[in-house]
């Protein structure tokens, strides 16, 4: 492993460390429900979980929209628009938990990897089928008598929350584990069938489910942080798409809304043609892969 490679894979392990560190909460059986929880994590990382500080954003954004509190949706569509500004998937490739998990499974030896599904191309707008109805449309317009919806995607799908939340609560408390009935074992079998395909198929769930990927993924074509080509020393000979897990043609489409900017099209490239920058004002900073290693630098003397 590069060593690019072993910073991005620290920085996913210390992320998901810090936003699930109320280690209280794993030996009480109890939710944190401090004031940090008032804020969003970036990633897909569950309120319920019992270390978890934060909120996912996917979960604020649900129990907020069909509220009366206007002021608290805004907060979570804010929060989304900026982090993905700023970010695009970054989030996806280095701050989610349950990305880190996936990468973790993937590098169990398997009989044959699958790169691509049967369906592929089709497969991969699904995540945004997954945003429109399970996200938006369900929980703004089906509520109860109160005038709230449910989060429909974290009730019946979301594979973390299973893992996270319901998992570990369940484990440390009787009552829980009592009440435990049908719906508890569908989120159970989602979550064997993620767990299952992460060993075959690289990040199943961030490609064809994961609704926050694809609210990121559509950021990417504007997001500070992005991904630049340089067409003079780009011969396109494809050891970017070849060493690329989601099998993106990263120099025709740098900007893809599947690219979870993991760099690994960095450290393959023969050219160094691939680079990425930010913009700050009027200045550019580049980070670029070192000529002779598998991993890249800073490589701007202007700071922000």
């Amino acid at each position: 492993m590069g060593k690019f490679l072993k910073i991005r894979l620290f920085i996913q392990a210390s992320f998901a460390a810090l936003s699930n560190g109320y280690l209280k909460g794993f030996s009480k059986g109890r939710i944190y429900t401090g004031s940090l929880k008032y804020l969003c994590s970036p990633g897909l990382n569950c309120y319920s979980c019992p270390g978890a500080l934060t909120s996912c954003p996917i979960g604020s954004l649900q129990a907020t929209l069909s509220s009366r509190e206007y002021k608290l949706a805004l907060y979570v569509m804010g929060f989304l628009v900026v982090t993905g500004t700023l970010l695009g998937r970054f989030v996806c490739g280095f701050l989610c938990p349950f990305g880190l998990f996936q990468d973790l499974l993937f590098k169990i030896p398997f009989v044959k990897k699958i790169r691509n599904l049967p369906g592929e191309k089709f497969l991969r707008y699904f995540r945004f089928v997954i945003l429109a109805i399970f996200v938006i449309i369900l929980p703004l317009f089906i509520v109860d008598i109160t005038g709230l919806g449910e989060p429909w995607f974290c009730k019946f799908i979301c594979p973390a929350g299973t893992l996270e939340g319901g998992i570990p609560l369940v484990l440390l408390n009787k009552s829980l584990r009592n009440a435990a009935g049908f719906l508890f074992k569908w989120k159970l079998l989602i979550l064997i069938l993620t767990v299952v395909f992460s060993i075959i198929v690289y990040r199943p769930f961030c490609r064809y489910i994961c609704p926050l990927g694809a609210i990121y993924g559509i950021f990417n074509k504007v997001s500070i942080l992005r991904i630049q080509i340089d067409s003079e020393k780009c011969t396109k000979c494809g050891a970017c798409q070849k060493k690329c897990k989601l099998d993106i043609k990263v120099f025709e489409k740098p900007d893809s809304t599947d690219c979870i900017r993991c760099g690994e099209c960095f450290t393959a490239c023969p050219s160094e043609a691939i680079s990425m920058w930010k913009i700050c004002k009027n200045s550019k900073k580049n980070f670029k892969r070192k000529s002779t290693t598998d991993n890249f630098i800073e490589n701007s003397p202007q700071k922000c």
